[in-house]
């Protein structure tokens, strides 16, 4: 693996070239541009790969010797099957959710680690888990606050073993504080237990966390996608973004649900500037249609305590 840091200015530039020399000098047979972008195509331009396969794009095309063909327009098609299609010219065969799954091995100290945060933060073995993650990486995928304090507050009155387990990323870790305070206090001392705030997670310890789990729910973000390497039943909320896109890519007989605005015209958006200017397209997907979401996918999970991994 070799990193390509970014930079901007005329450093960048000459960093890219220079890069782009590192390759060159490496021979590689083939590259296969999945970005798309001009510094991606740039790159695969200047390692002088005999092979080199990219999208058909105006300005940039010549820069490769195979072009697949890319609508500009939003598909209602996955991502995963879009870029796929960059696998055709070398005779791979279409991309099977069962065959192919996302994959993300968990480390087995992390997951230790994990389990005594649980314990610690009184989570029980026998505790169901719920993992609710509040925070994306831009406004456009991100619920409101309230209607997560709606679900935490709906979770936990529904059932005495649910333990919600409110994580973020680094960047919203006051929205996640929020949230768990809020749903305690609005439970009170009798329940407020079943919130649990564990602090920050690495990725690799949501990985493990999820593991333990019995539902996944949160925005259409890299979270979402950690959870679709394991056989969590996952909700995913989807505003400016299609679940025929984006939902997570694992093999159907896991429980996953779906759960979007419809009927609105600016949907599928760009994510730049909102039109309407209130993100209604989250704002506008009710707690109680995501708490039914929530149940359907804990009544079609296998009846275990922990749930078993995905195989291929």
């Amino acid at each position: 693996m070799i990193v390509a840091p970014r930079r901007g200015g005329l450093r960048g530039r000459a960093a890219d070239v220079a890069l782009g020399l590192r390759l060159r000098r490496e021979r590689f047979d083939l590259a296969i541009d999945f970005h798309g972008g001009p510094r991606a195509s740039l790159l695969a331009w200047l390692s002088g790969a005999p092979r080199r396969i990219g999208y058909e794009i105006r300005g940039r095309g010549w820069m490769y010797t195979e072009r697949v063909a890319r609508p500009r327009e939003l598909r209602a098609r996955h991502s995963v099957e879009n870029q796929w299609d960059l696998l055709a010219p070398l005779g791979i065969a279409p991309p099977s959710r069962a065959a192919y799954p996302m994959e993300m091995p968990a480390d087995p100290a992390i997951a230790g680690a994990v389990g005594d945060r649980l314990a610690r933060a009184g989570v029980g073995g026998d505790d169901s888990i719920v993992v609710l993650h509040v925070s994306a990486g831009n406004p456009f995928r991100r619920w409101p606050a309230a209607h997560f304090v709606d679900l935490v507050t709906a979770l936990a009155r529904d059932d005495d073993r649910q333990r919600i387990v409110v994580t973020s990323g680094p960047s919203e870790r006051d929205a996640a504080a929020h949230v768990a305070a809020a749903a305690q206090e609005r439970l009170g001392p009798a329940r407020s237990h079943q919130v649990v705030a564990c602090g920050e997670l690495s990725l690799a310890e949501l990985r493990a966390l999820l593991d333990r789990a019995s539902l996944y729910i949160g925005g259409d973000s890299g979270p979402l996608h950690v959870a679709a390497t394991t056989a969590v039943p996952i909700v995913g909320l989807y505003g400016p973004t299609l679940p025929a896109r984006s939902a997570p890519w694992r093999s159907p007989a896991y429980p996953t649900e779906s759960v979007e605005a419809v009927d609105l015209p600016c949907r599928p958006c760009n994510q730049r500037v909102c039109e309407p200017g209130d993100f209604r397209c989250l704002a506008s997907i009710d707690p109680a249609r995501v708490f039914a979401a929530a149940k359907r996918a804990l009544d079609a999970a296998p009846q275990s305590s922990t749930p078993e991994r995905p195989r291929r």
